[in-house]
């Protein structure tokens, strides 16, 4: 888990040019029924492979396209037809403009195109992300709800105000009982919230718990990083959040500063279960307090 979410920090810090992918290898697994997951290097895709054609969630990096588009063969040949963005991070849009090429149509959410259509910065990472090409924007936007009938399936597409960023979006497969989270799912340890990207822990756990309001007892939910789980694992890593931020508020309401709660070391006894990826306690108690 240590070196997944090193590489994770990696490849969102350094550009495309820089990184080799050549190592990178695609693994195919799947979730339930027409639905697979594909882990490589970024977030975690999602994939419809029917008679309709193939729906793919996310796209990783521009260097690995052909290696996504030979482990989907894999699954089943036919044209990839939609790219749905979960949000406008470079690793899980960074193949965009390969896949408008290819014919895909790429569909996300209005607050991702506007912000891949300009230059961004990440404060987290001290990064700056330049405009994306016009080839590489979603070309059908929505606001609220999308929806897709596909591969015998109903594809609700909703959107998550102000969670991991300002344009997430969740992805629920009805027939297949699966949901992709995007990276509202940091499975298994501390998430990234992109404050500078509208994000927000109150956000997050509204949009957590509407996924969890949205499934029942056996769906799967696939994680924009880290293994996928079932119910019980969603609902764990929730109530991890709900934790920090209620320990979080309770300091700020008494007066700590940012600096004082952190040194207070409000997720102690979490490190050890949770703090062993990218982001550590003290990280995610600064994005908790920020955005409280």
């Amino acid at each position: 888990m240590k070196v997944l979410i090193g590489l994770v920090a990696m490849l969102l810090v350094l550009p495309a040019a820089a990184q080799d992918f050549d190592a990178v290898e695609i693994k195919a697994s799947q979730v339930s029924g027409h639905v697979w997951m594909l882990e490589g290097a970024g977030g975690t895709l999602g994939v419809s492979a029917g008679e309709d054609g193939i729906f793919l969630i996310d796209d990783q990096y521009a260097p690995l396209t052909p290696k996504i588009l030979e482990a989907i063969a894999a699954i089943r040949k036919g044209p990839v037809e939609f790219v749905l963005n979960t949000h406008w991070h470079g690793d899980h849009v960074g193949g965009n403009e390969n896949m408008g090429k290819t014919g895909s149509l790429i569909v996300a959410h209005d607050n991702v195109r506007a912000r891949m259509s300009t230059d961004q910065f990440l404060e987290f990472l001290q990064k700056d992300v330049p405009a994306s090409p016009k080839g590489a924007l979603p070309v059908v936007t929505f606001s609220e709800t999308v929806t897709f009938h596909i591969n015998g399936d109903t594809l609700r597409v909703v959107h998550v105000p102000h969670a991991h960023t300002d344009g997430d979006a969740l992805v629920q497969f009805d027939k297949a009982d699966v949901i992709h989270m995007g990276d509202l799912y940091f499975s298994g340890m501390y998430p990234f919230i992109d404050l500078g990207s509208g994000g927000s822990v109150g956000g997050l756990v509204a949009g957590i718990e509407k996924a969890l309001a949205m499934s029942g007892a056996d769906t799967r939910f696939i994680a924009g990083h880290g293994p996928g789980s079932g119910r019980e694992g969603l609902e764990g890593y929730l109530k991890m959040i709900r934790s920090v931020r209620d320990r979080v508020a309770e300091l700020k309401t008494a007066g700590k500063t940012l600096e004082e709660t952190v040194a207070a070391k409000p997720t102690a006894d979490l490190d050890e279960t949770w703090g062993q990826g990218w982001i550590k306690g003290d990280q995610f108690v600064e994005f908790v307090y920020m955005s409280l």
